[in-house]
Order: structure tokens, then C-alpha cells, then sequence
């Protein structure tokens, strides 16, 4: 699988969160993106036009989830710095590391199956072991989930 390793300064993230599962995770990150996406011009000082899909696991081990399992989904963008944050959003800061970057390119089905395929099959026969940061997708600015073919980025964080 084609990847690249990059060494990640501190990511300051502004956006809006929920806590959900992974049984309810396509509809409540739904939720979540139509709650932030029509304020996404309110967030000053962007980086970049990506929108980030980042889950905030504690000691994330995909062999042993529980899909009822809860952890932290953000809506959001990635800032210089942490001003400015208009009223109703939220901070993230995400320390310095190595992240295993995939691009994909397909379908939200093909992304789920990919995802499975990367932490159950791909990840354990590398010589990468995954980090306790967030993991994330980068979206670019014409991502839609109901599109039949969206290009992203997989951030994994890795040790």
C-alpha cells in the first residue's frame, strides 16, 4: 500500500465534537458535520481548505473494540493558533509525532472496508505499531459524502 511517514509538528485543531460508537458513527459524524460546516467560515487563522474527521480513541486497539465502545468525533480545521475561536466551538491540541499518511480514493463503503483492511491486516504485518494520538482524515474542500468517488488523506498515528 502506497504511504508516506510524516513527522507532524503540534496540530491545533478548532471544530465541534460529540462522543458516539462505532455502531452509531455514520450517522452521528453526519450530525456533527451539519452542525459545523455552516459556521466553517467563522474559524480564523486556517492552515490550509481541508476539513479534518478526527476520532480521539483512548489506547486505541482495533482488536479489541467493543462496537459500543465510546470516544471523542471532531468536525474541523486545522489553525496557526488557538485565538479567536468563535463562541459555540472547540480546541483540540495534538502533540508532535510520526503519522503513516494513505491516500484513498473511492467510495464511503470502499473507505470503510479500507480502514478495516488497514488495522486489521496491513498494520500488524508492518513494522509500524500505532501511537495514543488521534487519528484522522484530511477532507479537501469538495469532499461530500454522497459523491460516488471522494479523495482523502488517512492520518495514523504511529511509533
Amino acid at each position: 500500500m502506497k504511504h508516506r511517514l510524516i513527522q507532524s509538528p503540534i496540530i491545533y485543531i478548532v471544530g465541534m465534537k460529540a462522543t458516539m460508537s462505532f455502531n452509531t458513527i455514520s450517522e452521528d459524524t453526519g450530525k456533527l458535520a451539519r452542525q459545523f460546516m455552516p459556521r466553517l467560515k467563522e474559524v480564523k487563522n486556517r492552515v490550509d481548505d481541508n476539513t479534518l474527521s478526527l476520532q480521539n480513541h483512548d489506547n486505541f486497539d482495533y482488536n479489541n473494540i467493543p462496537t459500543t465502545m465510546t470516544f471523542e468525533k471532531w468536525i474541523g480545521v486545522e489553525v496557526a493558533n488557538l485565538n479567536n475561536v468563535p463562541e459555540g466551538m472547540e480546541t483540540l491540541t495534538i502533540k508532535s509525532g510520526k503519522y503513516l499518511v494513505i491516500d484513498f480514493k473511492g467510495a464511503m463503503q470502499e473507505f470503510v472496508k479500507n480502514w478495516h483492511y488497514l488495522h486489521s491486516q496491513w498494520l500488524p504485518n508492518s513494522e509500524f505499531e500505532l501511537d495514543n494520538r488521534p487519528h484522522f482524515e484530511k477532507l479537501s474542500p469538495s469532499y461530500n459524502p454522497m459523491n460516488t468517488v471522494n479523495e482523502e488523506e488517512i492520518w495514523m498515528p504511529i511509533k
